[in-house]
C-alpha cells in the first residue's frame, strides 16, 4: 500500500477494533468483546481484508460476495480444522456486524458454516483425581530447596538457575529471589481457580478489589465477569484464602505491582492470557503426572472439571 491508503486502512481498522471493544458483543448496551476475542478476530479480518485486495487491489469496501468466495476459495479447501474455521466464520460476521451498525450496511448470513464442537469437548474436563494433582502441584510449581540446607556448591547451581529464570546476571541473585521463587503467586492463582472455575478472561481481568479475605470469597462485578448477567461471588476454600492472603502479602513486595490493582501478572509483568495460562496447566500436568497424550488440556479445563 502507499502512504495515503495505510493511513485510511489505519484509521479503518482503528474504528472497527474500538467499537468491537467496547460496542460490538451487544451494542445496544454498549457492551464490547474481551480484548482476547478482539485481538483474534482483528488479526483474522486483516487476512481477509488481504486477500481481496491481491484480488481487486486496495479498497475498504466489501461486501458479502467477497466473504462468500473468502470462505469457498480458502476456507472450504482449507488443511485448518474445524475449530480455526470457525472462527474465521464469527470474526467475518463481527466485521459485517459493525458494517451494519456502524455504516449501514447489512449482517452476513454465511453460505457454510463449520460445526466447531471439537472446541470445549466434555473430555477434556479434569477429574476429581487429577484436580487433587494439579492442587498438589501448584504447591510444588517452580519451588526450589531452602537456601540453608544447600551446601556451598549446590547454593551455586541453583543460582545459575535463578538467573535464567529470572534474566539477571548470577551475581544480582539475592535471597528475595529464593523467596521468590518459592512465592504464592501461582499456588493462589491455581487453588482460586479451581475454587471458582475461572476463565482465562477473569483471570486476566482478576483485581484486588474483588478479594474478601474476612469472607473467604471473591466478589466480581458483572461488569468484569465473561458471562454473569449479575455481579458473581464465589466461595474459596479455606486452604485457598490462606494462599491468597500469603500472596497478597508478598505482592506488596514487588515493584511490578505499583500503580495496579492487577491480582496476578506474569513474570514479565503482563496480565496472564489464554497462551500463559496454557503454558502453567502444562506445567502443572507434568508435575502432577497427569496424561495430556490425544487431550486439549486448558485452563478451560479447569472451569470443565468445576461443572
Amino acid at each position: 500500500l502507499n502512504q495515503r491508503q495505510k493511513m485510511d486502512y489505519r484509521a479503518h481498522r482503528e474504528a472497527l477494533i474500538r467499537w468491537l471493544c467496547e460496542n460490538g458483543k451487544d451494542p445496544g448496551k454498549e457492551v464490547g468483546y474481551a480484548d482476547s476475542t478482539v485481538r483474534i478476530s482483528a488479526y483474522l479480518i486483516d487476512q481477509f481484508y488481504r486477500w481481496v485486495w491481491n484480488d481487486r487491489g486496495y479498497t475498504t469496501s466489501i461486501d458479502h460476495d467477497d466473504a462468500d468466495a473468502y470462505v469457498r476459495d480458502v476456507l472450504i479447501g482449507s488443511d485448518k480444522s474445524k475449530t480455526a474455521k470457525a472462527k474465521v466464520i464469527k470474526s467475518l460476521k463481527r466485521l459485517y456486524k459493525w458494517r451494519y451498525h456502524v455504516k449501514s450496511g447489512e449482517l452476513w448470513d454465511p453460505e457454510v458454516s463449520f460445526d466447531d464442537t471439537e472446541r470445549g469437548n466434555p473430555k477434556d474436563y479434569l477429574s476429581e483425581s487429577e484436580r487433587k494433582g494439579v492442587r498438589e502441584a501448584a504447591l510444588e510449581y517452580g519451588s526450589i530447596p531452602s537456601y540453608h540446607s544447600l551446601t556451598p556448591s549446590e547454593r551455586d547451581e541453583w543460582k545459575i538457575y535463578l538467573a535464567q529464570r529470572f534474566e539477571k546476571p548470577k551475581s544480582e541473585v539475592s535471597m528475595d529471589d529464593w523467596d521468590r521463587a518459592n512465592g504464592w503467586k501461582i499456588p493462589s492463582l491455581v487453588l482460586v481457580s479451581l475454587d471458582a472455575g475461572l476463565r482465562p478472561i477473569e483471570v486476566e481481568r482478576a483485581s484486588t478489589k474483588w478479594v474478601d479475605l474476612e469472607n473467604g470469597v471473591l466478589r466480581i462485578p458483572k461488569d468484569q465477569s465473561s458471562k454473569n448477567v449479575d455481579h458473581w461471588v464465589v466461595a474459596l476454600r479455606d486452604q485457598s484464602v490462606r494462599s491468597l492472603k500469603m500472596w497478597l502479602d508478598e505482592r506488596d513486595q514487588y515493584n511490578k505491582y505499583s500503580g495496579t490493582d492487577a491480582l496476578w501478572l506474569t513474570q514479565k509483568g503482563n496480565r496472564y492470557g489464554s497462551s500463559s495460562l496454557r503454558h502453567v496447566m502444562g506445567k502443572l500436568c507434568d508435575i502432577a503426572g497427569i496424561d495430556t497424550q490425544n487431550r486439549s488440556v486448558t485452563w478451560y479445563s479447569i472451569r470443565h472439571s468445576v461443572g
